[in-house]
């Protein structure tokens, strides 16, 4: 079996979320190389297309969907329209996040209510309408983003921290669940990862950028912050047959931080 029959990933619908930037960005490049058929969901309606663009532009399959992946009618339509094009989903990424830093004192509802549906009832929205489709074509694999900090308690961040947990364990119910159905469910936590939601962490804590980027990373044993190409790795991992018997795990990509 050559590498390419390995990875198995040729053809393959993937539906990423949070994939106009960051770690969804990059990981919709790295599948679409690998031959995947990519629905690129964002809320970002003016860079979502431009990047699909580039992504066909270098040899890749991608479309770009604008998806509110807090609304349970946006998500539903948007993967009628998945089904309807390609009647079927291989690969789901859910990868949207948002956090905010702030303590449990001085966090408003309004933020709280944000966090916890960007980063966690879109797992459960998305996954709603994908699992059925996954298990009528025989399986697939689910790739949710938690975090480092969805492991270990964090300083203001304790949205973040609630929501990330519960990714972490959302995921192992819904491998529990699904794996009848051949659909491996996984979770991939990340560290510090040099993208704009922990670049926007600085601005909330009044912190200068690079000074706060460079001491992400300096207490890790590898000495650096990771890059969106470092989680997406993680994922492809996730996604292809290379992981054909792992389900319900929690994959940390942190540079040893939380070692």
């Amino acid at each position: 079996m050559n590498y390419e029959e390995l990875i198995g990933l040729e053809d393959k619908v993937a539906v990423v979320t949070g994939a106009a930037s960051g770690i969804g960005l990059a990981t919709s490049k790295l599948l679409a190389s690998a031959g995947c058929q990519v629905i690129m969901l964002d809320i970002n309606a003016a860079a979502g297309p431009r990047e699909a663009e580039d992504i066909k532009a270098n040899g890749g399959k991608a479309v770009f969907m604008t998806c509110d992946v807090t609304s349970i009618d946006n998500c539903k339509s948007v993967m009628d329209e998945i089904e309807s094009a390609y009647e079927r989903v291989d690969i789901l990424f859910n990868n949207a996040g948002v956090i905010r830093r702030q303590n449990a004192v001085d966090h408003s509802e309004a933020d709280w209510d944000l966090v916890l549906d960007v980063s966690l009832k879109s797992v459960f929205l998305l996954s709603k309408y994908a699992i059925p489709l996954m298990a009528r074509n025989g399986g697939g694999s689910i790739i949710n983003t938690g975090s480092g900090w969805g492991l270990k308690g964090g300083d203001n961040a304790v949205s973040y921290c609630a929501a990330k947990a519960g990714v972490v364990n959302i995921t192992k119910a819904m491998a529990i669940d699904h794996g009848k159905d051949n659909i491996r469910v996984n979770c991939i936590c990340p560290g510090d990862t040099d993208t704009p939601l922990l670049r926007g962490e600085a601005e909330q804590l009044k912190l200068d950028e690079k000074a706060f980027l460079i001491a992400s990373g300096a207490d890790r044993p590898l000495r650096r912050i990771g890059t969106p190409a470092d989680i997406a790795n993680g994922v492809l991992f996730l996604a292809s047959g290379l992981s054909a018997w792992v389900s319900g795990t929690t994959l940390v990509v942190d540079g040893g931080g939380l070692a």
